[in-house]
Formats: structure tokens, C-alpha cells, sequence
């Protein structure tokens, strides 16, 4: 007969199991209903880049004239990225997305009014604050939910939202410009932030997420005794500098593919529709791979920094398929070179998205997250500009060539600055001062 003491823990164990397991289930429901905002989020920003070709002849724009509204909403982007990290550490990630999405959805309503470059150019920057809320917020929520060897995958999963965004829009808006007017396709964009909005107010819990209950250590922009801590640390850097050198490269993908398809390769916009949608599936495939592999050799006992390394080095080789995609004359040919080279951006991507949260303690994974958002977008946003005066005044060879080889110098800052044993929580919670 077994002793009174272990029936009475494996009772215990037996209560335990089903909300250990709705933890679990939930953890996961979360991470999925980010999938869906990434998605949402990237159909936002996408409808514009898709429409371009249409757009630019309507109101007569050239080359220069899209990259200056393509950068108005990367700059606010990029200043989102920081401020809105750290708000997101103050008012919590069910609050701060709520409200991202909201803005998000209602300022591309309003873009269906747009009438001129500065319209479009303000509004592409009012979109801005609200989208780059997603990022910072998605991935602080996966550091609250997430062991380390999971967050790759949870990353890949709702990393994997942009690629499947950016596939969507391609094959959609089009379709909605055709058939109703390019006006009702932001429409389209709007609406679906909003149903959206109501599915993440039943599934993100309550509990924890509110400002009153924010942590103490969440980091104020003007304390700088707050962020020195981060500033002074090589993975900081490392971050910044990685995000720097490869966001560019998607941005770049993202903005310039259609018109890109439409000046170079002579696609229309319904052929835009068939084909402009496959290099984002390539990406997809790429979030996933990178997330996985990285998860699996974490499982089979490899450091992690040591996996996420390796990860990064790896995807460096079909990123420079860049360099082929504009040289062949083949436009199949040249669209699977940059499926080749978006998969391997992704598979960059997931493991860039994931370190904030294997270096440093949840209270400030918003906050370094927004750094290394802000730097990017501030470089992304000239990169931008840059490939509006290239192609107006050269051709699309010199951007292809920078956006090939530019990760192989990001992989060396990650690498070289961070240290292979490093795990989570390098930066110790109690290394950041208290606010009075």
C-alpha cells in the first residue's frame, strides 16, 4: 500500500495538469493571433507598394517621388519602434497592441481619400506610429510566454505573419482595385485590423498586462541612467547593428518588387497578382526553416547563441541571389532568385527578432527591441531613399547588389560581439536601476 503522502502529490500532480495545459494552449493561441496582426499589419503597408504602378500614373509620381512616401512611413516606423517600446513595457502588450491595431486600421481607411504625394506621404507616416507598435509588442509577449528553446519557433511563427501578409495583399489588392477601384482596397486593409481587434480581446489575458502592474524596472526614455546599462553592453550593439544591415534588404523587397516587376520586367497589374505574391510564400518557408532548425539544435543540447549563430551564417548564402535576380533576362528566372534570396532574409530575420528576448530579461525586451527597430528604420529609411535616386538616375543593379551582400557584414557583428554562451538573461533584471 503506497504511503498517504504520495497519494496526495499525485492528486496534486493531476489537479496541476489541466491548467498547466490551458497555459500551454493559450501561450500558443497567442502567439498564432500575432501571426494574424503581422499578417493584417503587412497587408497595410502592403496595398500601397502593390498599387504603385497604378498609383504613380494616376497622379504622375516618379522614382524619387514613392521613395519619399515610402520613407515618411519608415521613419515614423522606426521612431514608433523605440517610444513604442517602451511604452509597451509600461501599459503592457494586450494594451499597446489594442491600440496599435486601431490606429493602424483607421488611418488606412482614411488613406482611400488620398489625392496627392503629400497626402499619401502624411498618411504613410500616421501609419507608421501605429504599425510599429507589432514588432516590439509581439515580441515581448513571446518573451513572457516562452521558454528559450521555444521562442525561435514562436518568433517564426508570428515573424511568418509579413510573409503571408505581404502574399496576401499581392493576390488581393489588385484583385479589389480591378474589380472596385484602387480607393476601396485601404478599406479592404482597415476592416480587417478591426475584427482582428476583437479576437486579441478574448485571447490575451488580463492579468499582468495593465500599466499598474507593469514592472518597476521598465525603462523611461528620459532616464539615461536607465538605458546606459543597455547602451554599454556588445549584445546591444550587436543587435542594432544586425537589424541595421539586413532590415534594409526587406524593405527594399517589400516597397520595390511591384514597381520593380512593372519598370524592369514589363508585368502589368494583374500579372503583378499572379507572380508578386510568390517570393513572400519563399519567405514564409524561410521563417519557418530558420526557427525550427534553430529550436531543434537548441533541443539537441547546442548553446543557444551558438544555433542562432550558425542560423545567421547559414542564411547568408541565398541572400546573394540578389545579384542574379537583376542580371538574368529570364523574369521567371530573375523571380526565383529573389524567392531564393527573401528565404534566406527570413531565415536571417527569425533569429534577429529572437535575440533581444535569449539576451535580456522580459521588463526590458520592448525597450532593446525598439533600439534596434529605430536604428534599422532609420537606415532602412535611407536605403529607401538611396534606391528612388539609383533607379531614376541609374537602374535597379547598384540596390540588388547592396541588399545581397550587406548581411555578411550584419552576420559578423552577431557573431563577433556576441558572446557564444550566452544564453537568457545575459542582462540580469536586478542590473537595471529602479525608477523612484
Amino acid at each position: 500500500m503506497k504511503p498517504t503522502v504520495n497519494t496526495q502529490l499525485s492528486n496534486e500532480e493531476r489537479q496541476e495538469r489541466p491548467s498547466l495545459s490551458a497555459r500551454d494552449r493559450r501561450r500558443w493561441w497567442i502567439v498564432w493571433t500575432l501571426f494574424c496582426s503581422t499578417a493584417i499589419n503587412y497587408i497595410n503597408r502592403q496595398t500601397l507598394s502593390v498599387l504603385a504602378p497604378l498609383i504613380s500614373k494616376q497622379f504622375h509620381l516618379n522614382h524619387s517621388q514613392l521613395s519619399d512616401i515610402f520613407g515618411a512611413f519608415q521613419i515614423s516606423y522606426a521612431l514608433t519602434w523605440l517610444v513604442g517600446g517602451v511604452f509597451l513595457d509600461i501599459v503592457g502588450t494586450r494594451l499597446g497592441l489594442s491600440i496599435g491595431v486601431f490606429w493602424w486600421s483607421i488611418v488606412s481607411i482614411v488613406t482611400s481619400f488620398a489625392n496627392s504625394a503629400l497626402s499619401f506621404g502624411i498618411l504613410r507616416f500616421l501609419l507608421g506610429i501605429g504599425e510599429g507598435l507589432n514588432w516590439p509588442g509581439a515580441s515581448k509577449a513571446v518573451a513572457e510566454h516562452f521558454p528559450a528553446a521555444e521562442r525561435s519557433t514562436a518568433v517564426a511563427i508570428f515573424d511568418s505573419g509579413s510573409s503571408v501578409g505581404g502574399a496576401v495583399a499581392a493576390i488581393a489588392i489588385p484583385w479589389i482595385a480591378l474589380q472596385f477601384g484602387w480607393r476601396w482596397a485601404f478599406g479592404f486593409s482597415g476592416v480587417l485590423g478591426f475584427l482582428w481587434l476583437a479576437l486579441w480581446l478574448v485571447v490575451y489575458p488580463r492579468t499582468g498586462t495593465g500599466a499598474k502592474q507593469a514592472p518597476r524596472n521598465s525603462l523611461k526614455l528620459s532616464d539615461t541612467k536607465s538605458w546606459l546599462p543597455i547602451l554599454k553592453r556588445r549584445e546591444t550593439w550587436a543587435i542594432v547593428l544586425g537589424r541595421s544591415l539586413t532590415d534594409p534588404i526587406w524593405w527594399f523587397y517589400v516597397f520595390w518588387l511591384p514597381q520593380y516587376l512593372s519598370d524592369t520586367r514589363g508585368f502589368s497589374l494583374k500579372e503583378i497578382a499572379i507572380f508578386a505574391w510568390i517570393p513572400f510564400v519563399a519567405a514564409d518557408i524561410g521563417n519557418f526553416a530558420g526557427g525550427l532548425t534553430s529550436g531543434a539544435l537548441v533541443k539537441r543540447g547546442m548553446p543557444v547563441m551558438r544555433a542562432r549563430k550558425w542560423i545567421c551564417v547559414v542564411s547568408c548564402m541565398p541572400l546573394l541571389a540578389g545579384i542574379p535576380a537583376v542580371l538574368v533576362a529570364s523574369p521567371f528566372s530573375a523571380l526565383a532568385f529573389i524567392c531564393l534570396a527573401l528565404f534566406g532574409f527570413a531565415s536571417w530575420s527569425t533569429m534577429g527578432l529572437t535575440l533581444p528576448s535569449d539576451l535580456f530579461p522580459p521588463e526590458v525586451v520592448g525597450s532593446v527591441t525598439g533600439l534596434s527597430g529605430l536604428a534599422a528604420g532609420l537606415v532602412s529609411t535611407l536605403f529607401t531613399l538611396l534606391v528612388g535616386t539609383l533607379v531614376d538616375h541609374f537602374s535597379y543593379l547598384p540596390a540588388f547588389f547592396l541588399a545581397a551582400t550587406a548581411p555578411i557584414v550584419a552576420t559578423l557583428c552577431v557573431v563577433y560581439l556576441i558572446p557564444t554562451t550566452g544564453g537568457p538573461g545575459v542582462m540580469r533584471p536586478n542590473s537595471i536601476p529602479e525608477q523612484v
